[in-house]
């Protein structure tokens, strides 16, 4: 019995070990079933099997890299964003007709910017398409037709001192863009100029706003010469078609100040339709029916037209004689009766031409005025101010030319070569002494007074006109062609008391035939 207590806790071991693989078992069997609800009789211990985590979304692409905005177009930016926009803001300030203008300033420099960046991109076109120039013309002609259709208004200076130097912004096909916008702001600054007279003053808005548009042109030039001091250039080793960087200008980030502008209006709402839940739309109706073209009229019958074509000679059988009492260019009382003017062109059996009515003065676009010396030509043209005295310091070998000079006083000091005017209205004009000769075109109310000594006086088509000659200009020989109305002042004698002698120059010729030659003679008047 004593050896019976080992074999004993043997066997107890073995069958603790059998209920312990038989639990095992069962749990194994439990966790390769698949995840549903517990099923009656499941041992308490079995646990419940793990959910698989979901899988995650693959990130987006990232968006590609915008390209870097050029230098160039970010100084441009930070001329509008500064300069111009203070500009456009003190407009505002005045109100009106100038903010209205000075928005669409903001506009063409915004349209200018878009024209610069197109360069950056494109290859250079050949010939340029007009959609490169748009907008920039649309603000053009907005800027002049806020001027044109408004010179009753007593803010006229500042709209043409605007619509003037906008032109400066064409500044594209020249070679030295620089100069050429300095060279405007001479244009601006003969309306700004009143402006700054009349409100030095009385409001200090208006001076501001005037000098700060000044300053847009001064730092455009500027920006010019740091950029474009040739000209405009473009990518034309790597750049693309003008239009397709049009394109993708317009379609990248707005330009620097674009924010000031009103935004545009949304878009008209689009009717509802019955559609059924879950269907398509329904197609459009289909067009309807044209209507049937009206029948034609029908043409008139020609065959009486052509029968009497056909008689021949035999056609003026049936014309009535014309008795001489019914003809009235034997008969003048017949003519007093007609009601048609003799000689019209109704009498003539045509019709009167329409008469071309030429531009007024005031409405013809005005150019700004310039004194240039180009090599050895001074060249002055489109000056209008009569208090202002234009002065040109002249030297020997340099020539001088004047044209479309109105009520304008110009003194030449010096001895220059050689003067030629034309087309100017009421030019006063000072010289010290020439070379050669002072040649007057068409130029109607024209004074002249010379100090030293002057050749030659050639005048042609002027009407109207007075010469002050000194006593070293009295060997001055004078031509004229086709004028009228010519005075000479000749200075008084030496040591005498005498008054200034007018001497007005002969305007018509006798002509008659002498022993077989033409003879001409002036035809002088006795008083």
């Amino acid at each position: 019995m004593a050896s019976s207590g080992p074999m004993h806790n043997f066997t107890t071991l073995i069958k603790r070990l059998e209920a312990a693989t038989s639990r095992l078992e069962d749990m194994a069997m439990t966790l390769d079933e698949p995840s549903s609800p517990k099923t009656a009789g499941a041992p308490a211990s079995a646990t419940p099997a793990t959910p698989e985590p979901p899988k995650l979304a693959p990130p987006p692409p990232a968006a590609p890299a915008a390209a870097p905005i050029p230098p160039q177009i970010q100084d441009f930016d930070a001329l509008i964003k500064g300069d111009v926009q203070n500009y456009v803001n003190l407009g505002e300030k005045i109100g009106g007709l100038v903010a209205e203008q000075s928005r669409a300033v903001l506009q063409a420099f915004q349209a200018e910017r878009t024209y610069l960046y197109v360069s950056t991109k494109a290859k250079k076109p050949e010939p340029q398409p007009p959609e490169l120039m748009t907008d920039l013309h649309k603000a053009s002609d907005s800027l002049n037709n806020i001027r044109e259709s408004n010179r009753a208004s007593p803010l006229f200076n500042h709209l043409s001192a605007v619509a003037e130097g906008i032109v400066a912004l064409g500044w594209f096909f020249e070679s030295k863009p620089a100069d050429f916008v300095a060279d405007m702001i001479g244009g601006i600054e003969y309306y700004g100029n009143k402006v700054l007279k009349e409100y030095k003053e009385k409001d200090r808005t208006h001076v501001e706003y005037i000098q700060a548009y000044y300053q847009n042109f001064k730092a455009l030039a500027a920006y010019l010469k740091k950029h474009y001091p040739k000209g405009l250039t473009w990518n034309n080793e790597s750049g693309v078609d003008a239009l397709e960087a049009l394109k993708q200008v317009k379609g990248g980030p707005a330009p620097a100040g674009a924010g000031a502008m009103p935004p545009p209006p949304p878009p008209p709402p689009v009717p509802a339709l019955n559609v059924p839940s879950g269907g398509a739309p329904p197609p459009p109706p289909p067009p309807g029916i044209p209507p049937a073209p009206a029948p034609a009229a029908p043409g008139p019958d020609m065959s009486a037209v052509f029968d009497q074509l056909n008689q021949g000679e035999a056609i003026t059988s049936g014309l009535r004689k014309v008795d001489k009492s019914e003809m009235t260019h034997k008969n003048p009382s017949l003519r007093a009766g007609s009601t048609a003017p003799e000689g019209s062109s109704a009498v003539r059996g045509k019709s009167p031409a329409p008469s071309k009515k030429p531009k007024p003065q005031n409405m013809r676009a005005r150019k700004p005025p310039r004194k240039d010396l180009e090599g050895n030509k001074w060249l002055i043209e489109n000056f209008e101010s009569p208090e202002e005295i234009i002065d040109i310091s002249a030297q020997q070998n340099q020539s001088i030319l004047i044209t479309r000079c109105n009520k304008t006083v110009i003194k030449v000091s010096n001895k220059a070569n050689a003067i030629a005017i034309d087309n100017c209205n009421g030019l006063s004009i000072i010289v010290d002494s020439l070379v050669s000769s002072l040649d007057v075109i068409k130029c109607p109310k024209f004074a002249l007074q010379i100090d030293g000594t002057v050749p030659t006086l050639l005048l042609d088509q002027v009407d109207g006109a007075t010469v002050f000659l000194g006593q070293q200009s009295l060997g001055t020989e004078v031509f004229t062609s086709k004028c009228s109305a010519i005075n000479i002042m000749l200075p008084p004698k030496e040591g005498t008391d005498e008054d200034t002698k007018e001497c007005p120059l002969p305007e018509q010729i006798k002509s008659y035939v002498k022993d077989g030659v033409l003879v001409n003679e002036i035809v002088e008047h006795a008083g």
